[in-house]
């Protein structure tokens, strides 16, 4: 009886495995960067989540603006919704928007049935609102087999990142975040920061220390030589 149990445990972890964590690790530590050329070499994607937020992502639009620097948005649809007026703004200023999620919510927690449904009803919303959606990203960088599925169906690539500065924490301070990503960018990669706060690690306020770290690290990266680009 014990054998089978752990027989049944073992069954269940593997299922795990394959299912969520071997896509999350591949696309966060095997799948080489949507640049265009071969080399990674002081190339930078700049990104932004869980946004859009009336409160910081029109600072952080301007910040981006007086930098000359082009970003990626990757918005949860039901903030899209509830501001139009941002998202027509950060399509105007030349970014790009990406999906990320209807709602915020963790796919490893939620069925495949919420995961169509999420797709179907997330895409809607951004493309009724005039957004080429190109590229998906999923909230914790969660991903699992559905989520490739549903990735391909509906057209886009999949991007989590190579560098996180923990912006979101309690303790963030606009130097922390800045000395973080000095530390942690090599030779370039892609940059994951927030312009709003989802889940409950996010701290309320700290979008603002990332907005303000924005005007620290942008001059000082680009007179590096670092060159921020877009995705393919």
């Amino acid at each position: 009886m014990i054998r089978m149990i752990l027989l049944i445990l073992c069954l269940i972890v593997l299922l795990f495995v394959i299912y969520c964590i071997l896509p999350t690790v591949y696309y966060l530590h095997i799948k080489k960067a949507p640049f265009s050329s071969a080399v990674n070499k002081k190339k930078i994607i700049l990104s932004f989540d869980d946004g859009p937020d009336m409160r910081y992502t029109p600072e952080l639009l301007d910040k981006l603006d007086k930098n000359n620097v082009r970003a990626v948005f990757f918005v949860v649809a039901e903030k899209a919704r509830e501001n139009p007026d941002l998202i027509r703004q950060i399509s105007e200023r030349g970014h790009m928007i990406g999906f990320h999620s209807l709602e915020h919510r963790d796919v490893w927690r939620k069925s495949p049935f919420y995961q169509v449904r999420e797709f179907k009803s997330g895409l809607e919303i951004l493309r009724t609102m005039g957004c080429k959606v190109s590229y998906y990203r999923a909230p914790w960088g969660h991903l699992n087999l559905i989520s490739l599925l549903l990735s391909k169906k509906y057209g886009l690539g999949i991007i989590l990142w190579t560098v996180m500065a923990q912006d979101w924490e309690k303790d963030s301070t606009a130097l922390r975040v800045t000395e973080r990503l000095r530390r942690r960018i090599g030779k370039g990669g892609v940059i994951c920061l927030h312009d709003s706060g989802c889940g409950k690690g996010a701290a309320e306020g700290a979008p603002a220390h990332t907005v303000r770290a924005v005007s620290m690290f942008l001059p000082a990266l680009i007179d590096e030589g670092f060159e921020f680009v877009l995705p393919n």
